[in-house]
């Protein structure tokens, strides 16, 4: 057996396949996987990264050690040398300071069931779609910021993140973190009284 295969048993049969993760290189803010059908499948069946001009998938840091720790993925830095989970989260904590929050709200939420994509563009950390929506199907239905339960926040900064929410036609939803890593979400609309 290939020493970077893992053994699956599907429990419907209970046969065991042998499931090769897919090669990725860690690329600073994004992880880059070999341009496969394996990765192309995993962005068309579950709406991981962004497929690039060259075959290649690029995910996100957050996407990435999600599927570094469903062993779906092996990650290499740029000297091909194997990175693992904790040396990933010590390495993409240089690049987004607050990424385990932003970790721990991503995987609960892709966990649930929704497909969860970076929202930079919004000026928010994520974007999260109806379960079973994929991205281009329809439009994100939240934009959600991930916070520490114990991070202080004024009301001005609550405030642009409700507009940012309202400018896009999106519901707004804070996913907060304990101590313990469990998240609670609060959504937060507009009323009219």
């Amino acid at each position: 057996m290939d020493k970077d295969s893992v053994t699956v048993v599907d429990n419907a049969s209970q046969r065991s396949k042998q499931i090769t993760p897919i090669m990725t290189t860690l690329a600073r803010e994004r992880v880059l996987t070999e341009a496969t059908d394996a990765a192309r499948n995993l962005y068309a069946q579950s709406a991981f990264g962004t497929i690039l001009d060259d075959g290649k998938v690029q995910l996100s840091l957050s996407e990435a050690l999600f599927l570094l720790e469903k062993k779906k993925i092996l990650i290499f830095d740029g000297r091909k040398k194997p990175v693992d989970f904790e040396q990933f989260i010590r390495k993409a904590s240089r690049v987004e300071p607050n990424f385990w929050i932003r970790y721990i709200v991503y995987k609960d939420m892709r966990n649930r069931g929704y497909i969860v994509k970076t929202a930079l563009k919004f000026g928010a950390d994520f974007r999260v779609y109806d379960r079973g929506i994929k991205p281009g199907q329809d439009h994100a239905r939240w934009i959600i910021y991930p916070v520490h339960e114990g991070e202080k926040y004024t009301w001005f900064d609550f405030a642009a993140k409700n507009r940012v929410a309202h400018s896009t036609k999106k519901r707004l939803m804070m996913g907060v973190v304990d101590d313990e890593n469990d998240v609670t979400y609060w959504e937060v609309r507009w009323v009219r009284p």
